[in-house]
């Protein structure tokens, strides 16, 4: 690794300009921040997304960074801008989010466990206003609350299903008020959704303020401004709004901040990241989280409205393995040659592609290959993309690094370069909450219907009541399909989508919609990636 205060000046940044944590590894100062963008041209905001993956990923980030390795090969001021590893993965089913091979973030290890200590801010604020609600209750000091009315839930992170619902106040008076709640994962918490789409500290501070908390005793919304602590989180969440900056193994700068979920959150980095990206290279590449019907819709219909962005390309990711998913092979034949499933697979991918043109854009098509695919597997998928007009390459970057992306670079340039066409969103904010919920159901996942639990319809009497009807909606679905069945594969048609659950997000400025059996505190599979883990001689091995 660089020292990172080479990286900084790939970027224009001085030594004044970080506030490093080790040689490695920085926060990017306010100062450096504030500054307006001073090169000639406007920066060119690439997005990469995927099918939809198997259970171990298709390589979304390892994609990203191979592609900045990649233009910053080809002479470009290159940049990637990622999210934050939560150790909800790193220690369950997919393992670290620093990418992989020689395509990959350093320092790794930092990265993927504490890193700068954000995640750790995040949860003990959004804790901290959880501690003083539980306080108002014991004290019956200000606010009136209905304990059995209150919205504001623990967060963790760490994947630990015993915690999803849970009974607290026991043992006595003086042990606070029994009552029942339960922790999300903190790539859940609304408090990281508001980091993430917050333009700036007192943005952040409004946004905590209006956070809808619970309800008193007269049925009333009571609000985080008025349990009293929004100057306390922001003192513990100071640091944490600043974006982190880190290198590639090819030694691209890597801007890595804030860590949403896409199945059960918005999915994306933050908005004041990716800005810090924007004013400082001239190519800026950026992901959301699992395939595009999750974490691209919810960047465009959210961050990309809330924040004014636009992309000049768009990456969707593909591998033979996933295919061969869709097309009905088993996962533990996934290294076995099976041309006639990957062209049985297909229909995911074509899917795909029709819901990025939803949005007025053209994907290049990035195959991940693995060393397990054979030519004709992989002639395939390019025949499929010739006949859909669509660019592909087929990339090695996860064992070549930057180099193996080049022709991946090479037509993302040429697409970046091609007429700008503005994204559509799927919906109007003024639609009604139904329509926008059909509205990405029916087009971005294929559904026929959608139908809606008693408890959904309570809750969309309540949001029309409260007057957030026109907040967009952040569907909450499985990654494992493109409806909300997750053993549904391929490209499934007439199927009914189910709205368990809506719950107001007003800080960050959406309602989440819960469908099918989608949970926002995971559980750790039967073999852990943390039975892997283990500390050798004062060095990290097995998380990958």
């Amino acid at each position: 690794m660089l020292p990172i205060h080479v990286i900084a000046e790939k970027l224009g940044l001085t030594a004044d300009d970080l506030i490093p944590y080790g040689h490695d590894k920085a926060k990017i100062a306010a100062r450096a921040l504030a500054r307006p963008r001073i090169r000639d041209t406007p920066a060119k905001l690439i997005l990469v997304s995927a099918i939809t993956p198997t259970p171990a990923g298709e390589g979304k980030t390892t994609t990203s960074i191979g592609l900045a390795d990649a233009l910053a090969k080809l002479g470009h001021c290159a940049a990637v801008v990622l999210r934050e590893p939560s150790l909800g993965p790193c220690m369950g089913v997919k393992g670290g989010g620093t990418g992989g091979g020689k395509a990959r973030l350093e320092p790794s290890d930092d990265i993927n466990l504490h890193f700068t200590g954000d995640f750790h801010a995040i949860t003990a604020a959004h804790n901290l206003l959880t501690a003083a609600i539980d306080n108002h209750l014991h004290f019956h000091s200000g606010v009136e609350l209905e304990p059995r009315k209150i919205l504001w839930r623990r967060v963790l992170d760490m994947n630990d299903r015993s915690l999803r619902d849970i009974t607290i106040g026991l043992g006595g008076e003086q042990n606070g008020m029994p009552r029942e709640t339960g922790f999300d994962i903190t790539a859940a918490s609304e408090l990281m959704a508001m980091l993430c789409l917050a333009e700036h500290g007192e943005d952040l501070r409004a946004r905590i303020d209006r956070t809808l908390v619970g309800f008193d005793l007269q049925g009333q919304p009571v609000f985080a401004k008025e349990i009293g602590v929004t100057g306390a989180m922001l003192a513990l969440l100071r640091d944490a709004l600043l974006p982190n900056l880190v290198q590639t193994g090819d030694g691209t700068p890597a801007i890595v901040h804030g860590g949403p979920f896409a199945n059960i959150a918005h999915g994306c980095n933050s908005v004041i990241a990716t800005r810090t990206g924007l004013a400082l290279a001239d190519w800026v590449v950026t992901e959301a989280g699992f395939g595009f019907d999750l974490g691209a819709e919810k960047f465009f219909d959210i961050k990309c409205r809330a924040a004014g962005l636009d992309v000049e390309a768009v990456v969707l990711v593909a591998t033979v393995r996933a295919l061969k998913m869709h097309g009905g092979a088993p996962l533990d034949q996934a290294g076995t040659p099976n041309p006639k499933a990957v062209a049985a697979g297909l229909p995911n991918l074509d899917k795909h592609i029709d819901n990025i043109g939803l949005f007025g854009k053209v994907p290049v098509v990035a195959i991940n290959r693995f060393p397990s695919d054979t030519d004709e597997e992989i002639t395939i998928i390019r025949d499929a993309c010739a006949r859909r007009g669509v660019a592909v390459a087929a990339c090695t970057h996860f064992t070549d690094g930057g180099a193996g992306a080049t022709e991946l670079a090479q037509k993302v340039v040429a697409a970046a370069h091609g007429p700008h066409v503005p994204f559509r969103p799927l919906y109007r904010f003024e639609d009604s909450v139904p329509d926008k919920i059909a509205a990405v159901a029916s087009k971005m996942y294929g559904a026929s219907d959608v139908a809606y639990t008693k408890a959904a319809e309570r809750d969309l009497k309540l949001i029309d009541k409260l007057g957030y009807a026109e907040l967009p909606v952040c569907i909450a679905k499985t990654q494992n399909s493109l409806s909300d069945d997750p053993k549904l594969r391929g490209r499934p048609r007439d199927f009914q989508v189910t709205v368990r659950n809506l719950q107001i997000n007003a800080g960050a400025g959406f309602l989440v919609v819960l469908t099918g059996e989608i949970l926002r505190m995971p559980g750790l599979p039967k073999v852990p990636a943390a039975q892997r883990i283990d500390l050798q001689n004062g060095r990290i091995v097995g998380l990958s």
